[in-house]
Parts: C-alpha cells; structure tokens; sequence
C-alpha cells in the first residue's frame, strides 16, 4: 500500500486541473482497499454548470461507476481541501472508510473546522478521518489561485 502523501499528491494533480481551467482549485481521488485509484475528479461547477460538482462528489460519482455500486466500502476519499456538508453527506451515504485531506476550510469547512458531521450519532456509519497531509501545498495552491482573481 501506498502513502497517504502519494494518493494526495494524486489529488493535488486534480487540483492543478481544476486551477487551469478556473475552477477553485480542489482534487479528489478515491483509492479502493488494495490501493487502486478507482475515482479521480477536480472541481467543476462552474465548467459544468452543477452545483454538485464538487471534486468529492465527481470522484466518488467515478469510484461508483468503476465499482458498479453506490457503495465504497472499504475505500478511502483523498481530498485537497477540507469536505462541504454537501460532500461530508455523500461520504456517509457511500460508506466511505476513510477521509484523508490536507487543508482545513474555516469557512464550510464540516468535518473540524465548522462542524463535525461526521461524527453524528444519528449516523449508522462512521468515517475515519486524517487531516493535514500535504496541507500546506494545497493552501500554497488555493492562496495562488485566488491571489491572481484578486
């Protein structure tokens, strides 16, 4: 098995796409239970005109395709940024084993920074959570990406 600093360099790829095409920079890859990444996304709402577009959302729409099932059990999320409330949700309903991501997001940030959605004990499935690896290459990113709008 892999590192969690190789997958997200993986998700810190997607980010990179998602910058050069204007998207807010944040990627996404989910890696099955023996180390395959099975779903890789970037941001897309704007490109896609879909609110829903979220990295996290495009990558596990990807994982579920490539697996043939809602379901991910047993998988990991990578994410560059830490997850919405939106995305915290798709997690939970795709049983998602672990989240792993680098930045924190003080402002919808729902899994420390605003709220822990992930911890409600109204869930019948729990995340794993790990953050902060290669955090300051993601913020690196995102403070470039909005430095050059501003």
């Amino acid at each position: 098995m892999r590192s969690d600093e190789f997958y997200m360099y993986r998700a810190l790829d997607q980010a990179h796409r998602a910058a050069a095409t204007g998207e807010v920079p944040v990627g996404a890859v989910v890696v099955d239970p023996k180390g395959e990444i099975i779903g890789a996304a970037h941001n897309a709402p704007v490109e896609s005109r879909d609110p829903s577009a979220h990295a996290e959302i495009r990558a596990l729409r990807a994982a579920g395709e490539a697996l043939g099932n809602y379901r991910l059990d047993g998988c990991t999320l990578y994410v560059t940024l830490e997850p919405c409330m939106m995305c915290a949700g798709a997690m939970v309903h795709a049983r998602i084993a672990r989240l792993v991501y680098a930045a924190a997001e003080p402002r919808t940030g729902m899994v420390e920074s605003k709220a822990n959605l992930l911890a409600q004990p109204w869930f019948n499935h729990r995340v794993e959570v790990e953050a902060g690896v290669l955090a300051g290459a993601s913020k690196k990113l995102l403070k470039a990406f909005f430095a050059e709008r501003r």
